[in-house]
Order: C-alpha cells, then sequence, then structure tokens
C-alpha cells in the first residue's frame, strides 16, 4: 500500500483544489483498484510468515486491554519466489488462486466510514462481503478447498485487525501471505479512545492544536495523515497554535505578532478548523508568562481569547504549587504534567523503563495530581500519538485506574466554561502575583531580551502618608548615583504601582517609570510610594517582584500623622473634612456616615504602625528594612542621609550637610546650587493649620498606647533605635 501511495501522490495534488472529503474518496478507489493489479499479477510469490514476537503486538509486560495503544507498525515480511507462470486459467498454482471478493470488516452495520468503504466499492463495481470485525473464534472461513475466498481484506478500525487474539490473527497472517492478499486498514486511534474515554469522563473530547505552516510539510503517508484527522475535523475542539511555532516572546511588535496569527486564521477558515472555543496555547509558554503584552493584545484581536493555560505559573516545580491568574482579560489557568515529552515516544525506551511510566499512572505522580487537584489540564506532543501512542495508552490507563480505585466523578467542560468553574472554586487566584523574571532560569529564557531586571527599583520607600516621605524623595534625587522613577501623570512622582489597579497592568507598564539602565555600575533606581506602607497587599507583591531590594519607612508620632492627613483633606475640599471636626472624625461610631467612617480609617489605622511593620517584615528580612525617626529627619536631614547612604551601600558618598542649607524665613531645608543659588523643598512658612485640641490628643494617645508598646518591641528585635517620639510617648504611658 506504500508503494500505492507514493504512486498516486502526484495525481493527489492534481485533485487539491477537490473538496476533502471527495479526494479521500478517489484516493482509496485508485489504491483499491492498484492492490487487485498487484494481486493479479504477484499471484506466484509467497511470503514466509513474520518470526515469532516480531508482529505488531503490544510490548511484553503490559496489561493486553492496551496493547492497542501501545502497538508497533508490522515489519514487511520476506518474501520467496515460487515456480509457475504469470497467467494462467482457474485453479492450480499457475492461475489466480483468489476469487475476485473483497472482505469488508466494519464497525457496525451503521458505521459511517464503513458506508464509505461499501459506496467505493459499489461505485468500482466491485464484489463485497461486509462483515463485523471479529473477537475471539469468529473469523469467517477464508479458503474454500485450495483456493481463498477473498482477494483483498479491508479493515474500517485497523486496531481491530491489531487486537485480534493470537490464534485469529495468525490465520490471518498466513492466509494473507500464502493468497499473495493485501490488507487495507483505517487508524482511527485518537478518536476511538475519545469515545472510549466518553464512557467514564462526560463530553471527554481531545482539543487539538494547529500550526498551519506545517500541514502537508511531511512524507507522502504523513501528509495523508494530516487530510484523515481534517475529515474529522467537527469531532474535536481545535486551538491555535503560532502559525511556525514561534515563540510570541520574540516578537515585540504586536501588529507583526498579529499577522503571524492572521496566517493561522486563514488556514484553519480554508479547511473548516472551528476557531470559535476561546482558548489558545502558546510555543513552549512563550509570552503567557513571564506576561509579554503583545501576546495577549494580539490574541484578543485576532481570535478572541479569553483562556490560557501553562506551568510556568509560578514556577514549574514544584508542580502543586502551579495557580491560575487573570490578565488583560484572558484567564491563565494552571496547567498539569504527565510525564510525557516530545522525545517519549516508544513505551520500552521509556526514561527508567516502561514500568516508570506505570508507575505514574497506577498510583505514582500523574494519579496523585489528578487526585489532588479538581481541575487539571494536560497538554502532550504529537510524536506521543505516533510510534508507541504513548498519549493514548496514558490517558486511558490513567481513567481506569481512577474509576478502579477512586470514587472521583470526572468531567469534560469546554475551555471558557472551564475557566469559570476554576475561579468560582479558587477566587483568591484571580489577582496574579508578578515575579522577578530573572529569578527563575525558565522564566528568563522566555522573557523578551529587550526587557532586563536592571530596570527594576532596588530600593522603596514605602511611606507612610504625611510622615515626610516626599522630603526624603527630594533629598534622595540629590545623590548622584540615585535615580528616581519617572511621574505619573495621575500621582504625580508615586508610581503606586503594589496597591492599587496599576499592578494590574503588568511589570512592562512598571519598568516604564524607569530610565534604561547606562553602562555603569552605579544605576541604584528607587520609588517613593507612600500608600505601600499600610497596604494589605503592597508587601507581598513587592516581595515576589523585588526580594532583594531595600524598604525605608519613615514614622512619626501617630496622632501628629492622624491630624496632619485630616488637615490634608481640607485643604484639598474634601467635603466630609470640611463638614466635621476632627474629633467627630476620629471618635466616629460604626453606625456613623460611610464617608466619615472611611475618613476615620485614613486617619487612624495608618499609624497602627506595629501591625503594618509585622506584614512587611513577614517578606522581607528585618536587614533589609530601615526605620526612620520622622521628626529626626525634618530637623537633622544630613545626618538621617548619612545613615540611608550607609544603609544601601552605596560606595560614592555625599556629604549632606555641605548641600543642605534651612531657610528659617521659609521654614524649609533647601538645596545649595551653584553659583550660591538654593532650591528649597517647600512653597510657604510653617504650618498652615492650628493645633490639635486637647480633647482629640487625649483621645488618640490612649487609641495608640498599645500599638506603640508593639513598636517599640518590634524596633527592639530588629535591633533599630526607637524615634525621638515613641520614647516620648512610652515616658508619658508610664
Amino acid at each position: 500500500m506504500l508503494g500505492c501511495v507514493s504512486r498516486l501522490r502526484r495525481l493527489v495534488r492534481l485533485v487539491h483544489h477537490l473538496p476533502l472529503q471527495t479526494s479521500l474518496l478517489l484516493l482509496f478507489l485508485f489504491c483499491t483498484v492498484s492492490v487487485f493489479v498487484s494481486a493479479y499479477f504477484l499471484y506466484g510469490v509467497k511470503r514466509e510468515l513474520e518470526p515469532s514476537g516480531g508482529g505488531v503486538a503490544g510490548s511484553e509486560g503490559a496489561s493486553a486491554i492496551y496493547n492497542d495503544l501501545r502497538a508497533s507498525p508490522s515489519r514487511l515480511l520476506p518474501v520467496r519466489a515460487v515456480s509457475g507462470a504469470l497467467a494462467g486459467g482457474e485453479g492450480g498454482r499457475g492461475g489466480v488462486r483468489t476469487n475476485p471478493l473483497v472482505l469488508v470488516f466494519v464497525e457496525s452495520q451503521y458505521s459511517q466510514l464503513g458506508q464509505e468503504i461499501v459506496a467505493i466499492l459499489e461505485s468500482g463495481r466491485f464484489h463485497y462481503r461486509t462483515e463485523i470485525s471479529p473477537g475471539k473464534g469468529d473469523m469467517p472461513t477464508l479458503t474454500d478447498k485450495e483456493r481463498g475466498r477473498f482477494t483483498l481484506v479491508i479493515y474500517e478500525n485497523i486496531l481491530k485487525y491489531v487486537n485480534l487474539d493470537a490464534w485469529n490473527r495468525e490465520l490471518l497472517d498466513k492466509y494473507c501471505v500464502e493468497y499473495g492478499v493485501g490488507i487495507i486498514g483505517f487508524f482511527k486511534a485518537l478518536l476511538e479512545t475519545q469515545r472510549a474515554l466518553r464512557n467514564n469522563v462526560p463530553n471527554f473530547t481531545f482539543n487539538l492544536g494547529f500550526s498551519g505552516k506545517f500541514f502537508h510539510a511531511g512524507s507522502d503517508e504523513e501528509d495523508l495523515g494530516d487530510d484523515l484527522l481534517l475529515s474529522y475535523v467537527n469531532e474535536f475542539w481545535w486551538f491555535p497554535h503560532m502559525w511556525s511555532h514561534m515563540q510570541p516572546h520574540l516578537f515585540h511588535n504586536q501588529s507583526v505578532l498579529a499577522e503571524q496569527m492572521l496566517l493561522n486564521k486563514r488556514f484553519a477558515m480554508e479547511h473548516g478548523i472551528p476557531t470559535n472555543m476561546g482558548y489558545a496555547v502558546a510555543p513552549h509558554h512563550s509570552g503567557v508568562y513571564p506576561v509579554h503584552l503583545q501576546l495577549y493584545d494580539a490574541w484578543k484581536k485576532v481570535w478572541g481569547i479569553k483562556v490560557t493555560s501553562t506551568e510556568e505559573y509560578p514556577h514549574l516545580k514544584p508542580a502543586r504549587f502551579r495557580r491560575g491568574f487573570i490578565h488583560s482579560g484572558i484567564s491563565v489557568l494552571p496547567r498539569q504534567t504527565c510525564g510525557l515529552f516530545t522525545h517519549t515516544i516508544f513505551y520500552k525506551e521509556y526514561p527508567g523503563g516502561p514500568n516508570e511510566l506505570d508507575k505514574l499512572i497506577n498510583g505514582g505522580e500523574l494519579f496523585l495530581t489528578v487526585l489532588l487537584n479538581p481541575i487539571s489540564i494536560f497538554m502532550t506532543h504529537l510524536s506521543n500519538y505516533g510510534n508507541d501512542r504513548l498519549g493514548l495508552y496514558t490517558f486511558k490507563s490513567l481513567v481506569v485506574f481512577l474509576q478502579t480505585w477512586t470514587n472521583l466523578r470526572l468531567q469534560t467542560l469546554p475551555p471558557v466554561q472551564l475557566a469559570h468553574r476554576y475561579y468560582n472554586l479558587f477566587p483568591n487566584e484571580k489577582d496574579p502575583l508578578w515575579q522577578d523574571p530573572c529569578e527563575d532560569k525558565r522564566h528568563k529564557d522566555i522573557w523578551s531580551k529587550e526587557k532586563t531586571c536592571d530596570r527594576f527599583p532596588k530600593l522603596l520607600v514605602i511611606g507612610p502618608q504625611k510622615t515626610g516621605s516626599t522630603a526624603l524623595y527630594l533629598f534622595l534625587g540629590m545623590h548622584p548615583d540615585l535615580t528616581s522613577n519617572y511621574p505619573n501623570k495621575e500621582t504625580f512622582e508615586e508610581i503606586q504601582f503594589f496597591n492599587g489597579h496599576n499592578y494590574h497592568r503588568g511589570i512592562d507598564w512598571y519598568m516604564e517609570y524607569f530610565p534604561l539602565p547606562s553602562n555603569t555600575s552605579s544605576d541604584y533606581y528607587f520609588e517613593k510610594s507612600a500608600s505601600y506602607f499600610d497596604s494589605e497587599v503592597a508587601a507581598e507583591r513587592a516581595a515576589t517582584l523585588l526580594p532583594k531590594a531595600k524598604i525605608i519607612t519613615i514614622l512619626i508620632n501617630p496622632a501628629d500623622r492622624a491630624y496632619s492627613w485630616y488637615q490634608h483633606q481640607r485643604a484639598h475640599d474634601d467635603p466630609v473634612a470640611l463638614k466635621y471636626s476632627f474629633h467627630d472624625v476620629i471618635t466616629a461610631t460604626h453606625d456613623s456616615p460611610v464617608k466619615l467612617r472611611v475618613l476615620q480609617n485614613r486617619c487612624l489605622v495608618p499609624g497602627w504602625y506595629a501591625i503594618h511593620m509585622e506584614r512587611w517584615l513577614n517578606h522581607y528580612h528585618s536587614s533589609q528594612v530601615l526605620v526612620l525617626d520622622g521628626q529626626q529627619l525634618k530637623t537633622e536631614p544630613a545626618s538621617v542621609m548619612d545613615r540611608i547612604q550607609k544603609f544601601l551601600g552605596l560606595v560614592n558618598t555625599v556629604n549632606y550637610h555641605n548641600i543642605l542649607a534651612f531657610d528659617p524665613k521659609k521654614g524649609f531645608w533647601c538645596q545649595l546650587l551653584e553659583g550660591g543659588k538654593t532650591k528649597c523643598l517647600g512653597k510657604s512658612k510653617g504650618r498652615r493649620y492650628p493645633d490639635m485640641d486637647p480633647e482629640s490628643q487625649s483621645f488618640l494617645r490612649e487609641h495608640y498606647r498599645d500599638h506603640n508598646i508593639e513598636l517599640s518591641k518590634l524596633l527592639y528585635r530588629m535591633g533599630q533605635p526607637l524615634p525621638s517620639w515613641l520614647r516620648e510617648q512610652l515616658i508619658h504611658t508610664r
């Protein structure tokens, strides 16, 4: 048959414009005619039976019910010449020794492919006989005295031939060799396995990926396999890979990436491949995580993608920690590993031996993966479905083992429904935790080479608000080796990445706020966002992306901070602050108006210093955190800056005593510039609001008493000095 296929290859190319189904039917017809011709002229040729153990039976040591999934293709049988003329009358060794009758084994009386085979035979005026594919002991009689009853055997499903019991298999093989009869078989393992799995997994459907550039790019037989697979296009789900299997992170232009996708989409439409599943997978996880925003944008624009999956978030190993996240409107689901890779294609050659694969399935890691994960997604390779078909063997065996030893009820859902189910189960995973791609070699390999981790800041000034963080930001900017972020149009000098909606814009957005690093090693980027300090999410997010960063916080008397925030809101015409006195705000009760209680929280909660410091120390080592006395920063900034330079380990130190001077008329510290000029860090003199009333002072002293005690204990454990204001508060408490 391989020779037949090769001879017809050019003819197939000529009828390329015909519909796929028509082309396949014509191809089968011509192959059948070729077999009849070959059988006629080769009637005198005999072949020896294949030596024992060299047939297509399954590998030793595996369960017989899976032989269909591990069978190797039969080798060509040796031939031996026999005497006799090439032509002759009926009967005897000198003539045709078989009746011109085709034996067709069908799956059932009504199977679609079986009916198509019969239609082809009838169109070619061939005589045929149909039989239901035999099990044990019901092979029809093949000979009539010295004459073969059939000149050709056709199997609708070649696996029925592969799985014949030894007696019937040897009987049929001996008949074919003795009488020069060929066997034509149709291989539908993928489809048959899918149907079999649906008995235990409702709606089980293989989701097949395609890269259109490689269609009809193999051998003649492989190209026919492409056609056969597409003839069952509606039996499977389909998802787009990249057109040429390129890694998306290599495309830095979103429009170029979209063009590649459009090529794949046109291929899909030309061949009737459904494009509405809303699911896609990137080669080698490229661009999914670490996120390549161009991929997400192109996916949505070209395909309307809503769901993808990866093994890389947060890391490949350990697999049990893989999680999902949602980014840019696309749900990313965790994908699991099943022990099959591009090189695992033969059962006997599985790494460590075939028993290792069976161990994974029968109670091992693969079994535990399904057992411990309510939702499992696996992706295997094309090579796992050729040769010994380990992909089919693995999952069929896994389902049987699960059904035998557990009470799990398995189900398959389309990708979009699966994503909804996943995030209903795990709503906390919707928000991602961005990591430094350079901390994981696998991540770095699939991250754009145009991006660099040197663009991330090494220092975060985290606030809290109204403690002097803006002044510190300006002092740091005076150092030649320290570089701050670019300003934000909405939040001025603060990026506010880790604590708000900006975080969901991704690390590419964050990096754009910092310059491209120079060739010198003195670049030390920093950013200040005073709202990080009391955020419930900022510490974890910052530590995940910037695990080696230094952290600086500035603390003043929390009562003064609360009052300063209230006056800040009044200065910005906050209607609640204008309506209520400070004492009304801080003493509001649970039944007070919602907006009043919101303002109360913003005044009081950031001053719970110990609670917020503990949160940061849960994610950063105490040696990475520096606590500054806000009062000292106000009165002795040069001394504070000396301490900061030592904390940061800066080689090039600056004497801030020589560049800072206090202007008593303006009430601000000023930077001394060349030519005797100064640049002051403020716009008006002194405080712009009245002193706090005694009742509020008394209330806040009591409110913060326990918090201040806990803060002193925490600073003691950190080995850092107590701020002057805290010492005073503790003395007053005693």
